[in-house]
């Protein structure tokens, strides 16, 4: 039996409802969902603050394990996707063939489609999170959960932490992560089998290390923290939230400040050269344009968090091109991007405290509560138990 939460538009609550079980098709798997945390978009959606087509099924960082295949159906690696494993899917649902997909940006394909975006048919079942089994439609990305993996860990993976994998893969042509020297561990073992190197702008930071400037703390802004810090870049992590900035400390920022004392601080740390790398993750006008000001001659900002509409930013073309600087806008991401984010979590989630993130978890009964709560306390993450 399927139910799912229903959501029919911003101020109306959600209802829970039975669905009809899908005829899956030659290529679709349906998935028993075990877990759904809640996104910072979600919320959006919830409220008003960004458009859905509805009534819908949200929720994009499920956690699952399939029940029913139909066909061959493989993971981003290769392998057959069978009865019984425990997976997470990509929010997007690729053709493989168009114009964007056979240029490196299959989030933007021409037939795409999302799950927890996507209007009710009678052709699919549920095709979002928020809902005991959802439907994986042909071309969508799967990739098996490690066997130590915690739901509460792996559920994010399909949002915000391969969202973090393309941030950071954006950063030059070769892989942005920098293996630590010598690097022992889970994390240098991470490293290892990715087969990373130094990047050329990474290897004159501070001490040797690199510096990445991290605007916006949530669960994007920590996971970046944590990742640059396992991989061997200096964090230097900015938030308006004290709390928010405490936590970075947990996940491996080296350096905290609020908006306001961020340049002094980035000059003090880089002796007056500024960061390698900015990451804005907060959607914010003023990080965005901030995040130009702490880079250095030659550095990346990358521009992730502003995915409802925003003011605009004022930006002096004499000063990137002066300063060389590149700006790279980041939405979502490719299927490999999900798979190094597992593998990242598999490698780094006892090292920094994920779990933590996830504060509170709801029945899916109880979904207006999560969203009611989630609104209230603002907490990193909260999650639907749907089973």
């Amino acid at each position: 039996m399927i139910h799912a939460a229903i959501f029919d538009g911003p101020g109306t609550p959600f209802h829970v409802e039975r669905c009809a079980r899908p005829a899956l098709q030659p290529g679709e798997a349906l998935a028993r969902v075990s877990l759904c945390t809640v996104c910072g978009s979600d919320l959006h959606t919830f409220t008003g603050k960004r458009k859905e087509k509805t009534p819908c099924v949200l929720g994009h960082e499920p956690v699952g394990v399939v029940e029913e295949v139909n066909g061959d159906l493989r993971t981003v690696s290769g392998e057959p996707v069978c009865v019984g494993d425990r997976v997470v899917w990509a929010v997007a649902v690729s053709c493989g063939t168009c114009f964007f997909c056979t240029r490196g940006l299959p989030q933007k394909c021409e037939s795409l489609r999302k799950y927890g975006h996507e209007a009710i048919t009678p052709q699919c079942g549920p095709v979002g999170g928020l809902s005991t089994h959802c439907h994986l439609l042909r071309g969508t990305a799967i990739v098996k959960v490690p066997e130590g993996l915690p739901d509460a860990v792996a559920a994010p993976a399909g949002c915000a932490t391969a969202t973090v994998a393309a941030a950071l893969k954006n950063l030059s042509p070769q892989p942005p992560p920098l293996r630590r020297e010598g690097g022992q561990g889970a994390e240098g073992a991470f490293a290892a089998r990715k087969g990373f190197t130094p990047p050329p702008f990474l290897g004159e930071g501070v001490g040797g290390r690199g510096s990445c400037v991290v605007f916006g703390l949530g669960m994007l802004g920590l996971t970046a923290c944590a990742w640059a810090d396992s991989l061997g870049l200096t964090a230097i992590a900015c938030d308006v939230s004290d709390s928010r900035l405490s936590q970075a400390a947990r996940f491996g920022a080296r350096h905290l400040a609020k908006p306001d004392a961020l340049v002094d601080l980035v000059n003090s740390v880089t002796h007056g050269r500024g960061a390698d790398l900015a990451l804005e993750l907060s959607g914010s006008p003023d990080a965005c344009r901030a995040s130009l000001d702490v880079l250095r001659v030659g550095g990346t900002a990358v521009w992730v968090g502003a995915v409802f509409p925003t003011d605009s930013v004022p930006v002096f073309p004499e000063t990137v091109i002066r300063r060389c600087l590149t700006i790279t806008g980041v939405h979502n991401y490719a299927p490999q991007d999900l798979a190094t984010a597992v593998e990242f979590l598999e490698a780094n989630h006892s090292r920094y405290p994920f779990a933590e993130l996830v504060s509170k978890s709801f029945p899916l009964a109880e979904v207006n509560e999560a969203f009611r709560f989630a609104e209230a306390e603002r907490p990193v993450r909260v999650a639907v138990a749907c089973q």
